[in-house]
């Protein structure tokens, strides 16, 4: 069964779900046999570089909402993170582009390292304020998920891997995908936002039902037992 999670690293209802999500596939019977794709979107294309300004004032000017809007919401957002034993620190939010982040999670998949890279990420733009769009602060990421310093450096100095973070963004556009995250199972169920636990348990079993269909093997009646009696 595969799942393919459409995500941003500047989205922090991403984290939760992700969360909630993993706390479901862990008491998944079928776990084992579940591919995970995380696959790149973006919130805001049109950021540059980096925001010179708080997590608040870029929500306040950018997006047009009041500021004490901006901080209820912080508020309530927090609140559900840490429900999940998430740290949000909005006050140390760094507002920068994601694109080159999302072209580090692309380069990780190709050495099996995928989903730590979108943790590593996740958690440090939102509970250490940490600078996803800083060559500094990636390249020394990708030394420590163990990634070749080489390929690495060519997130910098080339556009490797920008087509397949496009790529994703057009799919993800052609499903009707408008916001995040969202979990597409087998191309056939989804879910989006950062749904319970308990209704990530119900698609995936649902899903696996539906893949993996009970056949009957009998091809004669034999005795049995219902709730109207056992037949001779």
């Amino acid at each position: 069964m595969k799942i393919e999670i459409w995500s941003d690293v500047a989205c922090p209802w991403c984290f939760i779900g992700k969360r909630r999500f993993e706390a479901a596939l862990a008491s998944f019977p079928h776990r084992d046999a579940v591919d995970v794709v995380w696959r790149s979107y973006q919130l805001d294309p049109g950021l540059p570089d980096h925001f010179d300004g708080t997590e608040l004032e870029y929500l306040s000017s950018r997006k047009g909402m009041p500021a004490q809007q901006v901080s209820q919401m912080f508020e309530h957002v927090a609140q559900q993170a840490k429900d999940e034993g998430l740290d949000y620190r909005f006050d140390k939010v760094v507002v920068a582009n994601s694109f080159t982040a999302h072209r580090l999670i692309h380069l990780a998949s190709a050495h099996g390292k995928q989903d730590a890279a979108k943790e590593r990420l996740l958690s440090d733009h939102f509970e250490h304020g940490k600078d996803i769009g800083s060559r500094e602060y990636l390249a020394g990421l990708g030394r420590e998920l163990g990634l070749p310093d080489n390929e690495v450096d060519e997130l910098f100095t080339t556009d490797k891997y920008s087509d397949a973070v496009r790529s994703d963004f057009r799919e993800g556009q052609s499903l009707g995908i408008s916001g995040v995250p969202f979990f597409v199972i087998d191309r056939k169920f989804g879910l989006s936002g950062a749904q319970p636990a308990e209704t990530f348990t119900r698609a995936l079993n649902q899903a696996w039902q539906e893949a993996n269909p009970l056949v009957l093997v009998n091809s004669a009646e034999a005795g049995a037992c219902g709730p109207d009696g056992c037949a001779i």
